[in-house]
């Protein structure tokens, strides 16, 4: 049997990224497992040289974490921290989907659920995919998620048949 006890939705906040989390809130009550979600915001201070803010990129990193952490307790709610544990988790890093990958490994998660946009051939081949290299190097199975997608997920489904 498969155990799915702890689950991992990346967001980057955009529509594929909700479409994910859908997914994983529901695959999270299925397994009766733990949901957590992960927000990898911009490293400043690896991205940019000191020199061109003097005041160092500290306090600036903060907000950027502090907004990002709000933004990101937003998408859960009652429900979500209640009945599926959902944690909110917020990294700083320039490369999203090794971060993702190591964090996957280190919390000992068992499915990532993310989100895909699903870009065209040439676009995806000058920009690569966050989702692409996650799967490539994930400790885990992933799951991605485009959006629009086909909808699985149906209120009806989760209602239990009476048997005669």
């Amino acid at each position: 049997m498969i155990a799915l006890k702890r689950i991992l939705v990346a967001t980057d906040f955009g529509e594929a990224a909700a479409a994910a989390l859908t997914y994983g809130r529901e695959l999270t009550r299925i397994f009766g497992g733990q949901m957590q979600v992960l927000h990898v915001v911009d490293d400043l201070a690896a991205r940019y040289p000191m020199d061109m803010y003097p005041g160092g990129f500290a306090e600036l990193q903060l907000d950027i974490e502090t907004e990002a952490g709000k933004r990101l307790r937003g998408l859960l709610d009652d429900e979500d921290v209640k009945q599926l544990g959902a944690v909110p988790v917020i990294r700083s890093s320039n490369v999203p989907a090794a971060t993702i990958a190591r964090y996957a490994k280190e919390a000992r998660i068992d499915l990532i659920v993310m989100g895909t946009h699903g870009r065209g051939v040439l676009s995806h081949a000058l920009l690569g995919s966050v989702a692409e290299r996650v799967v490539r190097s994930a400790p885990c199975p992933v799951l991605t998620v485009r959006h629009p997608e086909h909808e699985f997920l149906a209120p009806d489904a989760m209602v239990p048949v009476a048997k005669s």
